[in-house]
């Protein structure tokens, strides 16, 4: 594997183990706090805290996702060259794009 995608899968890696941690901990306590949807869109609007948090975690899973699904497809399709990663440039950019719009839909909504 090309060492710049090595190092930026195991960052990645690192900032997801904390931002999945972070997420669960927060769904658990939302959860057994008997919260409505309502209530957690109320306390996440206009939260700017949480749109860093959850755009980081975009970020971080955009590059993350398409980097290890890029060792899969070589392994298992023997797929290689330019087209792979360009399809995985354009997942990559989907991630972003959906990820950003969801994490702006419930810090605006």
């Amino acid at each position: 594997m090309n060492p710049v995608l090595y190092l930026a899968q195991r960052g990645t890696a690192f900032i997801l183990a904390i931002a999945v941690t972070v997420h669960l901990i927060t769904i658990i306590y939302a959860v057994r706090g008997g919260l409505t949807a309502g209530e957690i869109l109320a306390r996440t609007h206009g939260n700017r805290a949480f749109l860093a948090f959850y755009l980081t975690f975009v970020l971080a899973a955009s590059i993350h996702a398409p980097i290890g699904l890029r060792s899969v497809l070589r392994e298992w399709l023997h797929w290689r060259g330019r087209t792979l990663d360009v399809v995985l440039a354009l997942f990559s950019v989907s991630l972003v794009i959906l990820g950003v719009r969801a994490a702006f839909a419930v810090y605006g909504a």
